[in-house]
């Protein structure tokens, strides 16, 4: 998987210069305009007046210090935004390979763009293609959406309406057009239409079922009414994922 986590030492070597600068300037602009001062090389003319000495000491007026300051707090500002996007692009791209992962996928050539090739949403088939084996080959996992549905749905490529997907089903990319959803009274059944066990591969498409009526006490079954696992993969929370920043878990 393409980890953003290896921009992160050129990232803090950035902020730790930003805020060397602009933390005791909020405090106290003086401080680092005296200091600066001191690395002053072009020497002070013999009949320099007030205002010159008193610039070339780094004294600063109230409408520099102001400045000074609305500037380092806005250093701060885009030093907590730049962290801020670093996170939050590890956050999805890894919230997007558990989903896959927990769907079925393998790693592989596609975990470099979980988000992009390892797990999308189903191009071409919606599951009510009448199956033609008398069989067919199982699916293992679904994820039934209650109230808060999954944030990688936002950010997976040809994503199935967000607002519409009640029931998710993932299978293997190689057997995407052969997914076959009944809706039975009693039970819905999921199952792969081919006589032969869909290949290890290392990207899942997603299908979105929107259920006819409410799922109630049906079971979710596939080849031989053997019941479905259940999962609920989902992106880290940005709790979480500073958890394991700080902690390097």
């Amino acid at each position: 998987m393409r980890n953003y986590w290896s921009l992160l030492p050129a990232v803090l070597v950035v902020v730790g210069l930003i805020l060397l600068y602009a933390v005791p300037t909020i405090i106290n602009p003086q401080w680092t305009s005296s200091i600066m001062a001191l690395f002053r090389t072009a020497p002070l003319p013999a009949d320099a007046t007030d205002a010159e000495t008193r610039r070339a000491a780094g004294v600063l007026g109230p409408q520099q210090i102001r400045s000074r300051r609305m500037l380092a707090i806005t250093l701060v500002l885009g030093t907590v935004a730049l962290i801020g996007f670093n996170i939050s692009l590890n956050r999805e791209a890894v919230g997007c390979y558990k989903a896959a992962r927990a769907f079925g996928a393998d790693d592989g050539p596609d975990t470099k763009d979980p988000c992009y090739e390892m797990i999308y949403g189903s191009f071409l088939n919606d599951g009510t293609n009448d199956p033609s084996e008398p069989k067919g080959q199982p699916v293992e996992y679904y994820q039934v959406v209650k109230g808060k549905h999954p944030k990688y749905l936002k950010w997976i490529q040809n994503a199935p309406k967000y607002d519409e997907a009640q029931l998710l089903v993932g299978v293997r990319g190689k057997c995407s057009g052969d997914l076959t959803v009944q809706q039975l009274d009693d039970r819905i059944k999921v199952f792969v239409d081919s006589d032969v066990p869909c290949p290890p591969d290392s990207n899942i498409s997603l299908l979105a079922i929107e259920l006819k009526k409410p799922l109630g006490d049906r079971k979710i079954v596939t080849v031989g009414d053997k019941p479905m696992t259940e999962i609920n993969p989902d992106l880290d929370s940005w709790f979480t994922v500073l958890k394991k920043l700080a902690t390097g878990g």
